[in-house]
């Protein structure tokens, strides 16, 4: 079961990828907003259909006390525009602290600044999604 994870931003969109097992999540590629959802969201549909993906799981940016801010509704949003597309089910799962958990990672690895712009949106995105993927239910062993 491979699923993408999306960390939907305003320039750009961070993609994380699981194994085909469901269980590892890993940094796949930042797509870079187009001028219209409607072209991002034909991307999307083109990496499930590489990648193979069952479902998509896209970040949620509650605010710091759980709740939905702008931000969390636009991407809600975008979220239902986005499942009448894919033909994949799209699942939210909660943001909050991932950015800052990947930055912290990276600048923990030494990478300097620039380098880590660019690729924060899919370590952030890898982050989220291995959080879902821990949180899902886990067949039982005969």
């Amino acid at each position: 079961m491979r699923v993408l994870g999306l960390d939907l931003g305003t320039k750009r969109i961070g993609i994380a990828v699981s194994d085909r097992s469901g269980t590892i999540a890993t940094p796949f590629l930042v797509l870079q907003r187009s001028k219209t959802k409607t072209q991002d969201h034909a991307e999307i549909l083109r990496l499930i259909l590489e990648e193979e993906a069952v479902a998509i799981v896209v970040g949620m940016p509650y605010t710091l006390r759980g709740e939905m801010g702008a931000t969390a509704k636009s991407a809600e949003a975008e979220c239902t525009q986005l499942a009448k597309v894919v033909g994949v089910p799209v699942y939210i799962h909660d943001e909050r602290f991932t950015t800052v958990t990947a930055d912290r990672s990276l600048m923990e690895a030494r990478m300097k600044a620039d380098a880590r712009r660019r690729v924060v949106d899919k370590v952030a995105a890898a982050v989220m999604l291995q959080s879902w993927l821990d949180a899902q239910p886990k067949p039982e062993k005969p």
